[in-house]
């Protein structure tokens, strides 16, 4: 049975919900988790999710390319997923947001397709309703003229184009961007970029190879990785593997220290989770938080994951957050408070298994629930909002 949220929820953006609710802490990154956030909203107004913005493939590379930015993708596409579809005009809205270009379309064609949008004559933007369709298509109209000549808009999504709108805007502040978007959509929950930088991921392999950029990482655009990843780290080029600094601003602490419960969801391992993990401070304001820590581990289908067993990731995860802190994440005292449960289902087919006893003897409480959903290799995003819920 669902819990009901009490209190009311003003339309005047993140700082101003009244309703409460638990505040479930994810990073996250990707579409993993997508549906799993548009269920909680059912039960929380009040989550938070910390996103990575390191995606350096596809169309938002071309954004990253052009403007120096952070990738801005799977932000949109989380804020899309915590909309209130019930709310008047926000279903045209979102269906304008999701929206793509076509890949097939010559550059010409695109660019008076996205000229039509900004005027308000192209049917996506007719629909929706004023005011919010004159401030939209102000933002498309301001990224037409900060657009530079020669730019792909092939595949490219009409959110991430807003969205970079008001980055530049707001003077290439993220937050604030997102906060526009959020207010007008109704997010049912507060995203935030685990930092604002221009950085990419790089990574080592177990036979000695640098691998750089998130897109050579996924196998999404390309072959899988060949050799389990050893490690990660974060750099300012996707073809560059000096490592970069970056840390976590006060804001992103103060959510993190102060959840309720923090998850390291299912999703890409190192490019979405462990990737969030990195910024100096994450490991620190983790430790802070009283509230329980909760590991989903993929049930399978993660090309990042060669070679990592279930317990190898519980390794990793502890070891990466313990490192920020200057500690040892083997030693039992301090990994207790980084990581201290994980959530399975024992009928999914893991990497290498799920060793539960061995899981309880590093510490860890093991949580077995029922998580599949019909589509292989899957978990069903309402079993999975109910099992996290249940911990809080």
């Amino acid at each position: 049975m669902e819990k009901p949220v009490t209190g009311t929820f003003s339309r005047c953006g993140p700082a101003s919900y009244t309703t409460r609710g638990p505040r479930l802490l994810f990073f996250s990154g990707g579409s993993a988790l997508r549906e799993t956030s548009r269920r909680l909203i059912r039960h929380t107004r009040d989550s938070v999710h910390v996103i990575t913005p390191f995606d350096s493939g596809g169309s938002s590379a071309v954004l990253r390319r052009a403007f120096d930015m952070p990738a801005v993708g799977d932000i949109r596409n989380r804020l899309m997923a915590l909309a209130d579809l019930e709310e008047p005009g926000v279903r045209e809205l979102y269906a304008l947001f999701t929206c793509r270009f076509s890949r097939r379309e010559p550059g010409p064609a695109l660019r008076v397709e996205l000229e039509r949008m900004a005027c308000g004559e192209h049917v996506l933007a007719a629909l929706v309703p004023e005011p919010v369709r004159g401030r939209v298509t102000g933002w498309l109209a301001d990224f037409l003229a900060a657009m530079p000549e020669g730019f792909d808009l092939r595949g490219a999504s009409v959110g991430n184009l807003a969205l970079t709108a008001r980055w530049l805007a707001h003077g290439r502040r993220l937050g604030p961007a997102i906060d526009e978007v959020s207010r007008l959509v109704g997010a049912g929950g507060l995203v935030r970029p685990v930092v604002e930088g221009d950085l990419h991921l790089a990574a080592e392999l177990e036979d000695g190879s640098v691998v750089t950029g998130q897109h050579r990482l996924t196998g999404k655009e390309g072959a899988p990785v060949a050799s389990p990843v050893r490690r990660i780290w974060l750099t300012g080029s996707p073809d560059d593997a000096l490592p970069l600094s970056a840390a976590i601003d006060g804001e992103v602490a103060g959510l993190v220290s102060g959840a309720d419960l923090i998850c390291y969801p299912v999703g890409s391992f190192f490019t979405s989770v462990l990737a969030n993990l990195l910024p100096a401070g994450v490991g620190r304001a983790v430790a802070a938080c009283p509230g329980p820590k909760v590991f989903v581990p993929n049930p399978g289908g993660d090309p990042e994951l060669l070679g990592h067993t279930v317990a190898g990731q519980v390794g990793l995860l502890r070891r990466v957050l313990a490192a920020d802190g200057g500690e040892d994440g083997n030693d039992p005292a301090v990994a207790g408070r980084l990581l201290d449960y994980i959530l399975v289902d024992g009928g999914a087919d893991y990497p290498g298994g799920v060793d539960k006893a061995a899981l309880a003897a590093s510490g860890l409480r093991v949580v077995d629930r029922p998580l599949l959903g019909r589509e292989p290799g899957r978990f069903d995003p309402d079993l999975l909002a109910e099992a996290l819920l249940a911990l809080v």
